[in-house]
């Protein structure tokens, strides 16, 4: 018996060297921010600016987007990429703002027009920085009789997916929420590990690798950084459940090379309601949906918010 247990130990340890090992190769790559092309949107001068001040004392600017001569029957908080800005809301959503809903859309912290943060260098894995600024964004539309009177979702595209999605599962007050391109910190990080493992791991030793052994690597480079960086990810898995009374539209491109489709597909399945919609779009990449047909996406977003948000309403 005492033989079992010291090669118990011994084998714990060899492991725990293992793992420092691979989470001092993976948190090199986890930290490099992919070269994302964020297309260019020229700023709508009849949109009006706007600013609201987070609960840690940053201001965030944006604008609100209207259908001249319309009465907005609905609004939309929008949430960019990483490295995107606020103007690109009427590029994603141009078909919702047709259909005569409004949009809010502001600059993250550290991005666009918005104040920066000193120490902290944003990355394309979400904080609980970026869901304080959309919580911010939420209460200054409660401030707004204008504004808190209206149906409301949420649409957030790559990294403003996970805060976007948060916000939906802690806020009644938002009814729909439609992500492109949406993915979790550690989904997309064990997918990548795994697709990476041949370039660390003997290949005689990748068909006895558990997944349980890519999980743990996950979460130890999540924390590793989260340490070094002085910051913390936000853990996406665990507020899904909670959105099984919203209506959610996940859309995801075949062409993906950054958020596999499979990636989103775990979200739905995480949610597990009927209520979700997953969308793959053919040929398109990144972040680039509507890029391949503008005319099904439009329509698309029309009748997920007026179906989610206008249903029964007189």
């Amino acid at each position: 018996m005492n033989w079992l247990i010291l090669i118990l130990i011994v084998l714990v340890a060899i492991d725990l060297v293992v793992q420092c090992v691979y989470v001092r190769l993976v948190l090199r790559i986890f930290e490099t921010k992919p070269p994302f092309s964020v297309p260019e949107t020229s700023p709508d001068p009849g949109a009006e600016h706007v600013s609201c001040v987070t609960a840690d004392g940053v201001t965030l600017r944006g604008s609100i987007h209207r259908n001249p001569g319309i009465s907005p029957k609905g609004l939309i908080l929008f949430c960019p990429e990483l490295e995107g800005s606020h103007w690109s809301a009427t590029s994603y959503a141009h078909g919702l703002l047709e259909d005569g809903f409004a949009l809010l859309s502001f600059d993250f912290r550290c991005q666009g027009e918005s104040d920066t943060q000193p120490g902290y260098s944003p990355l394309h894995w979400a904080t609980t920085f970026e869901l304080e600024d959309v919580r911010a964004a939420l209460r200054f539309i409660e401030s707004r009789s204008d504004l808190s009177e209206l149906p409301l979702g949420i649409m957030g595209v790559s990294r403003g997916s996970a805060p976007a999605l948060i916000a939906a599962a802690e806020s009644s007050n938002v009814k729909a929420v439609c992500c492109e391109g949406a993915y979790s910190t550690d989904a997309l990080l064990v997918h990548f590990i795994s697709r990476w493992a041949t370039l660390y791991v003997p290949r005689f030793l990748l068909p006895i690798l558990p997944m349980w052994h890519i999980r743990v690597t996950s979460v130890l480079t999540r924390l590793t950084s989260q340490f070094l960086r002085k910051r913390r990810y936000v853990v996406l898995e665990k507020w899904l459940p909670k959105l099984k009374d919203r209506s959610v539209l996940l859309v995801a491109g075949e062409r993906d090379n950054y958020v596999h489709p499979d990636v989103g597909r775990q979200l739905q399945k995480r949610i597990d309601s009927p209520a979700v919609q997953f969308w793959l779009v053919p040929s398109a990449k990144h972040n680039r949906a509507r890029d391949v047909g503008p005319a099904e996406y439009d329509r698309r977003l029309r009748d997920f918010f007026d179906k989610s948000l206008l249903a029964g309403s007189a």
